[in-house]
């Protein structure tokens, strides 16, 4: 029986994570993997930049952790996408609507702050829907790879628009060589809770699950042959939805029941249509990942984890970018970085000095902290269905 100072005992824990999140990294640097791309399809979870190359008008704090600027990104720093293309040796994969300094060589971004799955039925000057829905986005990756082939096949031509795109461009075989990413579906869940309740938005989550999975067969068809998708996170936890909740509808950790409950029978019918979509895309890799049990666990328990010795989180439901403070943090009223008279004075929204102590950036979406934390249980496959390790996976699409 061995005895261990609680305080010890912590510190103990953060460096076993922290050690594994540098081997992991380390491992992938030199392990057989060889995707030559990621092509990423999904909502503001995802988006390098695409709703703001759209719709320029973002601000500051965002990107104030990494890129000391707003880059397009919906949090602090960088996305999960942006920590799997660096763990793959790639870089950050650009956004197909950014017209300048877009270097897509090594794949393209489709995804949008605001989209859903089902193509919306409302404007976006008026509920603030994206119009860029799961439909639109695979119909830009059909036109990129239209595109890319057309360049390639007038290289003969050597003019110098053409050798300047092919620069840019990836190779003719890269489409079947790349990593085909998922993260969307929590604004089909969310944009209508207010409206129609929980019981009402389950009722076309079904039709959610089938999109997708339709998705993926046709990415297939284009000769896409390695998919990763993350289910939804649990929505129930952040503080947008929780603001204005009375305590019975919260479980013991401050988190939403109803919400939650919803969440798990949505990544259920998830789970278990991508399982029959795999066993009808032969030579395929299809990959469900759990993150919303990860999220889930750093929402609980966030003094449990962390990514350095000095730099463990303490806020689970609580925003580090928002207004009110209280343990939300968060007004419905005034956004991350925006000012708005309330009761006659003006009130700003600002961000912590310290969001890597936080689980939650804005309310809405995770800090790059919690981004960093739920990259490595997928790098390490341990919320993965196939329960396999990126690396083995990466093997299964190398021999498939």
């Amino acid at each position: 029986m061995s005895l261990c100072v609680p305080k010890i005992c912590v510190l103990h824990k953060i460096l076993i994570v922290w050690m594994t999140v540098v081997a992991t990294l380390s491992w992938l640097c030199h392990s057989k993997c060889e995707f030559e791309a990621i092509f990423n399809f999904g909502d503001s979870n995802s988006d390098t930049g695409g709703f703001w190359a759209a719709f320029p008008a973002q601000s500051g704090p965002y990107g104030m952790t990494y890129f000391k600027r707003p880059v397009g990104r919906a949090t602090d720093g960088r996305l999960i996408v942006d920590f799997l293309a660096q763990a793959l040796g790639l870089p950050f994969i650009s956004p197909y609507l950014k017209s300048i300094g877009s270097d897509y060589k090594h794949g393209a971004n489709y995804a949008t702050l605001a989209s859903t799955v089902l193509l919306p039925n409302t404007s976006l000057f008026v509920t603030g829907i994206s119009p860029f829905s799961l439909a639109i986005q695979l119909n830009q990756m059909k036109a990129f790879k239209t595109q890319v082939e057309e360049f390639h096949h007038s290289s003969n031509q050597q003019g110098k628009h053409i050798r300047i795109e092919l620069k840019r461009l990836p190779s003719l075989d890269i489409f079947g060589k790349s990593l085909y990413t998922f993260y969307i579906g929590q604004n089909d869940f969310t944009s209508n809770l207010a409206a129609i309740g929980v019981g009402g938005v389950k009722q076309y989550l079904p039709q959610v699950v089938s999109q997708i999975a339709g998705t993926i067969k046709e990415l297939y068809a284009l000769g896409g042959r390695a998919f990763l998708v993350l289910n939804l996170a649990p929505v129930g936890c952040y503080p947008s939805f929780l603001a204005g909740l009375p305590p019975s509808e919260l479980d013991a950790f401050g988190c939403s029941i109803a919400y939650n409950k919803a969440v798990v029978d949505y990544n259920k019918l998830l789970k278990e249509a991508l399982s029959q979509t795999r066993g009808s895309l032969p030579n395929a890799s299809l990959v469900y990942v759990d993150t919303s049990s990860v999220l889930l666990e750093l929402f609980r328990h966030p003094t449990s984890h962390g990514i350095a010795l000095d730099q463990g989180l303490k806020y689970g439901t609580k925003s580090c970018c928002g207004h009110g403070g209280g343990a939300h943090n968060f007004d419905p009223q005034v956004f991350c970085g925006n000012t708005k008279v309330i009761n006659g004075r003006p009130v700003t929204a600002t961000a912590c000095s310290d969001p890597y102590n936080y689980v939650s950036w804005d309310g809405v979406h995770a800090t790059e902290a919690a981004n960093k934390l739920t990259t490595l249980a997928i790098l390490n496959g341990t919320f993965s269905d196939p329960p396999l390790p990126f690396e083995q996976f990466c093997d299964l699409h190398r021999i498939a």
